[in-house]
């Protein structure tokens, strides 16, 4: 959400960066949300004056009565309800301006950092460091092929009961999924700090809206209905709530985030910023992605992925970024699976984002990189949203926290480039050595 003060004080900022942003037209739609704004403050005026004159005439009744001074009171009583009228036609002014304010100001991407390169698309990407050596040799089976020779990933029985974009995953590769995610979230816990928390993974209206995912997103989120729901139809206005309504979540991201929504916290408690982390299943209805990646477990409707969010004063948020990105990294490095960082250009970061890397992991079947974690640091936007606050120590006034979010990693694709780069000649897989003890000491999946 954007600061409605700041946009009013520096509106040539705001058009640059929602123009580097790929934003069409952004003068005309900061010259609207200026309009919007002063129509808003001129009904809140206007409703404001004529109260306080109905409240002077109705003091006056009184007095009037008094004197016994039928005339002035009438006269008095007649002003009164006129001003009732002009107090009730301020406000519908008030609340259809505001809302239209609100949504216009809902639907509007973050703001840049200055650090962050132009660009429209992820061509214009900027590459900062690699890592590790990829594969060499033969052509390598994609993990699809691999799985599905061991008998261990069976697409088509996922399909037969829950359509595309599922998949059955079974016996060794089962479990080595489940030790991925167990081994990353120890990393993360035990190592890096993060507290562990088992959050929903049903939310309401409310919380996707304070991380970002509504009212832009809607056609990428699951809804969730219960039988008396289901009966009805339903459309979201923007940020409307629809009162009992349940979103399935696209990433944990938007249930630890908002386990400080609507707080004041005291600034002790950021002295060291808050950092958490969940392995949870997300749901993604993958909307845009028609023809991507429509085999293998690349792009799935359901997935598992190791979330880190962190919350933080203003002044740490970009120390606290590096840092997270650095968690991810750990993660990569322990499984020796070679990756490339990128910082994303303006145009291929994410909606609440004003910084973001991308952790591409190598896969050998593709000969390319390919993302496998996206780092955010999302300053005050996803607080604003939240009405997220703290409190320096004497001071009255508060300011919003900062949020940050990571994928620690992303479990499926971690699984797709462990497959592929440690397969073995004979189809088998390798189980990498970090992995050993939570697969019993397995050392090979499909032998």
């Amino acid at each position: 959400m954007h600061d409605i003060r700041a946009i009013r004080e520096n509106p040539q900022v705001y058009v640059a960066g929602w123009s580097s942003r790929g934003v069409d037209e952004a003068d005309g739609l900061v010259a609207d949300i200026l309009r919007l704004d002063a129509e808003l403050r001129q009904a809140q005026t206007t409703g404001q004056d004529a109260l306080s004159k109905r409240n002077a005439a109705s003091k006056l009744i009184g007095a009037a009565m008094g004197r016994k001074d039928m005339a002035e009171a009438d006269r008095l009583k007649a002003e009164v309800e006129s001003l009732k009228g002009d107090i009730a036609a301020a406000a519908e002014v008030e609340n259809r301006v505001g809302k239209e304010l609100r949504d216009q100001l809902a639907g509007l991407k973050s703001l840049a950092a200055d650090d962050v390169p132009e660009g429209e698309d992820e061509a214009q990407n900027v590459e900062v460091s690699r890592w590790g050596t990829p594969r060499e040799g033969g052509p390598a089976k994609d993990h699809a092929d691999l799985g599905e020779a061991l008998g261990l990933l069976d697409f088509e029985a996922a399909a037969k009961m829950s359509g595309a974009r599922f998949a059955v995953l079974k016996g060794q590769l089962a479990r080595l999924e489940r030790a991925v995610g167990q081994f990353m979230l120890d990393l993360q816990t035990d190592k890096h700090g993060y507290l562990e928390v088992n959050p929903p993974l049903l939310v309401r209206d409310e919380a996707m809206f304070g991380t970002g995912q509504l009212p832009k997103f809607e056609e990428d989120l699951f809804l969730a209905l219960d039988g008396a729901q289901a009966k009805q139809t339903y459309s979201i206005d923007l940020v409307e709530v629809i009162a009992g309504r349940r979103w399935l979540i696209p990433t944990a991201e938007v249930s630890l985030t908002n386990l400080v929504r609507e707080q004041i916290l005291p600034e002790d408690e950021l002295a060291t910023p808050i950092r958490m982390t969940a392995l949870t299943p997300c749901f993604r209805a993958e909307a845009g992605s028609a023809g991507r990646d429509t085999r293998g477990l690349i792009r799935q409707h359901q997935f598992t992925k190791v979330e880190m969010v962190s919350i933080t004063r203003p002044e740490d948020s970009e120390a606290e970024h590096e840092r997270m990105v650095g968690c991810a990294e750990a993660v990569l490095q322990a499984l020796e699976l070679p990756y490339r960082k990128m910082l994303l250009c303006k145009g291929d970061m994410g909606f609440a984002a004003k910084k973001t890397y991308d952790l591409e992991v190598w896969l050998p079947s593709q000969n390319t990189y390919r993302e496998i974690s996206s780092c955010s640091n999302c300053g005050d936007f996803q607080a604003r949203r939240m009405e997220a606050r703290f409190k320096r120590a004497g001071e009255k006034k508060t300011e919003f926290v900062h949020t940050l979010n990571g994928s620690g990693l992303a479990v499926g694709r971690t699984l797709v480039a462990i497959m592929e780069n440690y397969q073995q000649e004979d189809g088998s897989i390798a189980v990498p050595a970090v992995l050993q003890p939570y697969m019993g000491g397995l050392k090979v999946v499909g032998a």
